[in-house]
């Protein structure tokens, strides 16, 4: 029989027809593993919980049950497991994923969130299915999994008492670096010979006072090309958990090397012919020589720049300031925008330090954001673009919402102008949740908080229209 997940659809009738609990298929502590995959320490605490009562719509590699061959029944089972694994990926999220380092902050405020909001399971299955119902011990004891993890692995030690379990913490004031790397990579990231003609630096689409930005929807790169994509801001994306918008890049390095050998942005050959061009600079040549015994090579201009983009962070925001215990920092509309930003489930996905850059998620959740949109672009693939799997087409990284009034224009096909619209946007198709104009607004409101400082000063750029 084909292997696919259970559905909602599925365990409804497997309760009518005295079918016993899919789940137990599953596994998790003593149970038989799905395709293997071992219990985790991770999650010890809700295990059961979570293969009783979530893993069954959340998760692949389940037997259907003979009549999911009926006609109408197989149709709601496949839909129902496919808005359920999109939703949220048990397997992927909690088990995959956590291998080797905790479970995500997504995860854990994607599990806080409906637990809250007691959404899951879903009214129409608990009719059914009433054994599936969260008891109030449920929902504490995952609850307690989530603010004890929170704490062990991803909070700052800055945020008051009481709000140190928010789903988004403080930015440090600094973090570690190599000093004299950085500062070798601040030249290399202004430096215009890392192009073929020498006309543009790293800096050219990521500006100073720009907020890291262009602020135009496609960077134009070498020779008056574009590409199709919205250049993201480089502040604070140290705090990313990969990089680019289709996470082809694990980390600052990796993403710095792209730019320079791009055809259509810096358009250089390979790293030998901007040696070449470095070499040829006695005092910038010795510099690189006495941070890196081996010299110039694409390795460590790289290294370098990476460094460097560290140092790109924005502390002491208003929100900073309050989540640090001023009360006076935010004023109480953008307080109230904040616990709206939660309510509308923003906080599930735009999470932890820098507001997001922690997950990739589907642009067309709840509804078909690209057929709506019109205009077809190939950046539309998203992680699919980089995985090849048709399963992540659609999935974008979350982007980060540090000084987000500062980084228009928006989304990653650059089409939205305003924060107002990015808001109507999240809430048609990424949450489901149609958000009214005063809520919006106060949204909006607690957004302008997160703007930060740079190297002790508000950081630069234009505030984006309301």
């Amino acid at each position: 029989m084909k292997k696919i997940s259970l559905s909602l659809a599925a365990l409804c009738a497997a309760a009518v027809l005295g079918m016993p609990h899919a789940a137990s298929a599953s596994g998790v502590e003593g149970k038989r593993p799905v395709n293997g995959v071992p219990s985790m320490e991770k999650f010890r605490e809700v295990s059961d919980i979570v293969l009783d009562k979530c893993m069954a719509c959340h998760s692949r590699d389940y037997d259907l049950p003979f009549y999911a061959k009926i006609p109408g029944i197989r149709q709601i089972i496949e839909q129902d497991y496919r808005d359920g694994l999109r939703a949220m990926d048990l397997n992927r999220e909690l088990v995959d994923a956590a291998r080797d380092r905790p479970v995500s902050e997504t995860a854990l405020a994607k599990m806080e969130w409906v637990i809250l909001n007691d959404t899951m399971p879903p009214a129409k299955f608990t009719m059914v299915h009433w054994g599936s119902r969260l008891t109030d011990n449920d929902r504490e004891t995952i609850l307690h999994w989530v603010k004890s993890t929170r704490a062990a692995h991803y909070a700052t030690g800055t945020a008051s008492a009481e709000r140190a379990n928010e789903p988004l913490q403080p930015l440090p004031a600094h973090i570690a670096v190599d000093e004299k790397k950085a500062a070798l990579g601040e030249k290399l990231f202004n430096d215009k010979r890392l192009s073929v003609d020498d006309t543009l630096a790293c800096s050219g689409c990521h500006a100073y006072d720009k907020a890291g930005t262009d602020n135009a929807r496609f960077s134009e790169g070498i020779r008056g090309q574009f590409g199709d994509i919205n250049a993201p801001t480089v502040f604070n994306a140290v705090f990313n958990t990969r990089q680019f918008w289709d996470g082809r890049a694990a980390d600052l390095q990796e993403q710095a090397g792209g730019p320079p050998l791009n055809p259509i942005e810096m358009g250089s050959s390979g790293w030998e012919e901007i040696i070449a061009k470095l070499a040829a600079d006695a005092v910038l040549t010795a510099e690189a020589e006495a941070v890196y015994a081996d010299g110039w090579t694409g390795g460590n201009i790289t290294d370098a720049i990476a460094e460097y983009e560290k140092t790109l962070i924005t502390p002491d925001s208003r929100f900073d300031k309050w989540l640090r215990g001023d009360d006076a920092a935010i004023t109480a509309e953008e307080a109230e925008g904040y616990r709206l930003f939660k309510q509308y489930r923003c906080a599930s996905c735009h999470v932890g330090r820098s507001v997001g850059g922690q997950s990739f998620e589907y642009m067309d959740l709840k509804a078909d954001y690209f057929a709506d949109r019109g205009e077809p672009l190939n950046s539309d693939k998203g992680l699919m673009g980089f995985t090849g799997n048709e399963d992540d087409l659609h999935r974008f990284k979350v982007p980060n919402l540090r000084n987000v009034e500062l980084t228009h224009p928006y989304m990653h096909d650059g089409t939205v102008a305003t924060l107002e619209e990015s808001v109507t946007i999240m809430g048609r198709y990424l949450s489901g949740i149609p958000v009214s104009d005063n809520d919006r607004r106060l949204i909006v409101a607690f957004l302008r908080t997160l703007t930060g400082e740079y190297q002790g000063r508000p950081l630069s750029g234009t505030r984006v229209e309301r």
